[in-house]
């Protein structure tokens, strides 16, 4: 805890380690007191280093240390000291072999970070910086060794003994122990080690790689959970596959393992070969899951899997570069998602998300850029804009250079750098080098942080049938970086006529990029302004700008109605169709906005109307996207757009638009609703994912028209629905009703679940995420629930996060009784997992946005945090940061 104000590290005060680690000996005797930890590193002088004769310096916390050696010596307590984090030895030899043994106490670590007892198993989770919990060590991740490790425990409460790389030996010991021994052939550092004993079932399968080795592949789960993998194991199958032909990517050991743990404050770890993944990334089955759930845990699995190459074969070489592989890898992983099931509704989805989460971050106190300057704790920059805006940074590259040249470059990048710690600038240079694309001024994307604005406007000359573009760039000040330079940003577009997209001829030159037929193209902004002209242009064309989302900015156009209502109904491109229909719904919010305040009743436009009844009635369209373009903008979205932010007054503008909308197509919301519904089996592929999800969109619509037939209709859909997706939006539409059953159907669905804790965390979600008076009343409540865990993140994450984070009317009391719940369990949080009560504070720290009254109470609550005399380090970086301009 804090005795000072914590240190800042800067990315410009990098050095090479002085010292390297070629091999690392481990040996763990597991108790359930204590565990013993010995640790045999062969230690040699860096000859990169500028210093031949530095100091040794370790990092170590919570450690009992027993012993140190050099080269069997055993080390004077004068010989070594200890400050902070760091332990030194003077003075060492050029090479020799250092001997630590150290006490850990894993079932008291909550911090879950380290080695840490869930549910009776022993785990770890060392990135960024957990394996200094274990012992005294190089934790950083330029420092890279061979490991060996052996795992000693009680045979009959851990019978499953795992750790990276190949079993080599296992053996029955005369004490009731046993104990493993693995050896992992490939370098890596610490963060990336793991350690896993427990009473674990196991469910097994095979993969042939191309070359035709055989792969094991073992998921281990408690018994219980064993019927829930199947997904997770496909899901595995078909990412190994996918990299195998879209990026020649071959896994290189004979055995992957992958664990599930309940008690994780991530969403799951790559460690070589031994992925550990929270429970809610793995377990799957259409009883307990919804759609949703489906689709995470094929995405997860499908991540950690890929890092094996963008993370592990190749990692970063401090943390500074962490979107190096997490950008990287999130690219991946949305591409192969969108392979698996609809590509234009996974785009919608991470784009909302970056409209939301991201691009709410780069108008914060806690805007960075995606390879930041400088931390206070690393874990706080496990960030919306490390993972998504890296990945929409290299998704970038990939539409500036085109699949071939982009597949060229990442060839040559895993061949240069196989086993190595390298930066992000090494990944941009491969791609330069591969296809002879200068990306010199495309690497601000990486240094400069915050949201690019595009100003768009167009003109037509029908006499000489020319239309120009004006594109003016701008980004606002962020904290540390009052002026940018212009980035390079691709800005795909087309012109859409009466009967479709016009042919495409600039009047200078080609774009960068066109289709076969031209009539799309990618444009290079790069200037502050620019003008594009298109000749040959036959009629007055709509602009479809920023096709496919293709860079992370918000774009300004002027589009007039009946322009929208045109890329609405025709635009080829999904994206910009969907984005149409939210710009529709976003003024009819605003108009709504203003008919409430002046008194008078919200009338949507008959023209919107007419839209959405058109969405409706065609039966070709996917159901899914026919969703997505129903559900009006979030009120998280219209945070970001209308300033300040009157939370309440933007919530009943929406409801009452969504109201008017549900009773001015009221017969065609029963006739689709009718049409969605199926006894087929329940299969989570993405016709059936889309009918459902049209389905209860439209359910969501028919409660707000407060009729006891449609009552009915969602408590025959929660009583009879086999698959969890029906089952938890039916409850979702009852409790956010004046129904009378909502009380018995949360009985009922909490005693059918009570023994599934992931199930029981959407139980509590649903209650939190109530738009209804006296929801915060209720959190309080379910905090004394017999199933409430605030040591658990998923639980922390269901109930507190989701009232706090997405329940925006409800969070922001006029009374400000919200923002007091909040402070308080961060400040309770603080003391056992700062982790995740930096993470949970993050809705205050947007308080400059709101109006003047919210302002001041928000404010008040975080200078309450700043006040506690130990405060973790996690969120005094965060809580210190917002407040900064007033300190």
């Amino acid at each position: 805890m804090r005795d000072a104000q914590p240190s800042t590290i800067f990315l410009s005060d990098y050095r090479v380690p002085d010292f390297l680690i070629d091999s690392t000996t481990l040996r763990f005797e597991l108790g359930e007191d204590s565990s013993l930890v010995s640790s045999v590193l062969a230690l040699r002088r860096n000859p990169d280093a500028k210093t031949s004769d530095a100091p040794l310096q370790l990092h170590g916390t919570e450690l009992e240390l027993i012993s140190l050696s050099i080269d069997d010596r055993l080390l004077a307590d004068s010989e070594w000291s200890q400050s902070g984090e760091q332990l030194t030895i003077a003075n060492v030899p050029a090479s020799f072999s250092l001997r630590c043994e150290t006490r850990i106490r894993p079932q008291d670590n909550t911090s879950l970070e380290g080695l840490y007892k869930s549910s009776g198993m022993f785990c770890t989770q060392c990135e960024a910086e957990g394996f200094r919990k274990i012992t005294y060590y190089l934790d950083r991740p330029d420092v890279m060794s061979v490991f060996s490790v052996e795992i000693i425990a009680d045979q009959s409460r851990y019978p499953v003994l795992l750790s990276n790389g190949n079993l080599t030996s296992k053996e029955t010991l005369s004490d009731g122990r046993h104990k493993t021994i693995w050896q992992d052939p490939f370098p890596k550092p610490a963060y990336l080690f793991a350690l896993v004993a427990g009473k674990l079932s196991v469910v097994e399968d095979q993969f042939v790689t191309t070359s035709g080795r055989r792969v094991d592949l073992r998921i281990y789960v408690e018994e219980k959970d064993l019927d829930k993998c199947d997904h997770a194991m496909l899901s595995l199958k078909n990412a190994m596959r996918w990299d195998e032909d879209v990026y020649g990517r071959e896994y290189d050991l004979d055995i992957f393992n992958i664990v599930a743990v309940d008690d994780f404050n991530m969403g799951a770890m790559e460690n070589k070969s031994l992925n550990i993944f929270n429970t809610s990334c793995v377990l799957a089955k259409p009883e307990t899951t919804t759609d949703a759930g489906f689709q995470r845990v094929e995405g997860v699995v499908a991540h950690e899997y890929f890092h094996n190459w963008t993370g592990n074969r190749v990692t970063c070489r401090d943390w500074f570069q962490l979107s190096l592989k997490e950008g990287f890898t999130v690219f991946r992983d949305a591409a192969f998602s969108s392979d698996m099931g609809s590509p234009t509704v996974k785009r919608v989805e991470d784009v909302t998300l970056l409209r939301t989460a991201q691009f709410a971050e780069d108008a914060g106190p806690m805007a960075h850029p995606i390879r930041p300057d400088s931390f206070i704790e690393i874990s706080n920059f496990y960030t919306v804009t490390v993972y998504e805006k890296g990945a929409e940074v290299v998704r970038m590259i990939h539409t500036l250079l085109g699949p071939e040249l982009f597949r060229k470059g990442s060839d040559l990048y895993f061949e240069r750098h196989d086993g190595q710690a390298v930066t992000c600038e090494d990944f941009v240079l491969a791609m330069e080098d591969a296809s002879g694309i200068d990306l010199t001024q495309f690497r601000n994307w990486y240094s400069q942080a915050g949201t690019p604005q595009l100003v768009v406007s167009g003109s037509y000359d029908e006499q000489a049938q020319t239309y120009r573009l004006d594109v003016a760039q701008s980004c606002p000040a962020t904290p540390g970086q009052a002026v940018k330079a212009p980035f390079h940003i691709p800005l795909a577009m087309a012109l859409v006529g009466e009967a479709g997209q016009l042919p495409l001829q600039l009047a200078d030159a080609p774009a960068n990029t066109e289709t076969a037929d031209n009539t799309e193209m990618v444009l290079s902004v790069n200037e502050q302004t620019q003008s594009f002209v298109f000749t040959g242009v036959k009629e007055a064309p709509v602009p479809s700008l920023l096709r496919g989302f293709s860079a992370p900015v918000k774009l300004n156009f002027e589009y007039s109605r009946d322009q929208l209502l045109r890329l609405m109904r025709n635009d080829t491109d999904g994206f910009c169709r969907w984005d149409a229909s939210q710009q529709l719904g976003l003024a009819e919010i605003k108009r709504a906005i203003t008919n409430l305040a002046t008194g008078k009743a919200v009338a949507p436009d008959p023209e919107y109307i007419n839209a959405c009844r058109e969405l409706l009635d065609d039966t070709s369209l996917d159901g899914a996207m026919v969703a997505l373009m129903l559900q009006l903008p979030s009120e998280a979205y219209l945070a970001e757009i209308i300033h300040p932010v009157d939370v309440h007054g933007i919530h009943q503008a929406r409801e009452a638009l969504r109201t008017a909308l549900a009773s001015a197509l009221s017969g065609e919301l029963h006739a689709c609703y009718s049409r969605c519904e199926s006894d087929e089996a329940y299969v989570p592929d993405a016709a059936q994912i889309a009918r459902r999800s049209l389905k209860n969109t439209v359910l969501s619509y028919l409660m707000l028209l407060d009729d006891e037939q449609v009552v009915a209709l969602a408590i025959g859909q929660f009583e009879n629905s086999s698959n969890m997706t029906d089952r938890l939006a039916a409850l979702n539409c009852l409790v956010n009703s004046n129904a009378e059953y909502k009380a018995k159907a949360l009985q009922r669905f909490y005693q059918q679940w009570q023994h599934e804790p992931l199930v029981i965390n959407q139980w509590f979600q649903v209650q939190a995420m109530c738009r209804l008076p006296g929801t915060l009343e209720t959190v309080q409540g379910l905090m004394s629930h017999p199933a409430f865990e605030i040591r658990n993140p998923n639980k922390v994450r269901a109930l507190i996060g989701a009232f706090c984070g997405q329940n925006g009317v409800n969070f922001h009391r006029e009374d400000g009784a919200g923002y007091r719940f909040l402070a308080d369990q961060v400040l309770v949080l603080n003391r056992s997992n700062p982790q995740i009560a930096s993470r949970l504070l993050v809705p205050l720290t947007k308080w400059r946005k709101y109006l003047p009254a919210a302002q001041q109470l928000m404010r008040s609550e975080l200078q309450r945090v700043l006040a506690e005399p130990e405060l973790s380090s996690d969120v005094f970086e965060v809580v210190s940061k917002s407040l900064q301009e007033y300190q």
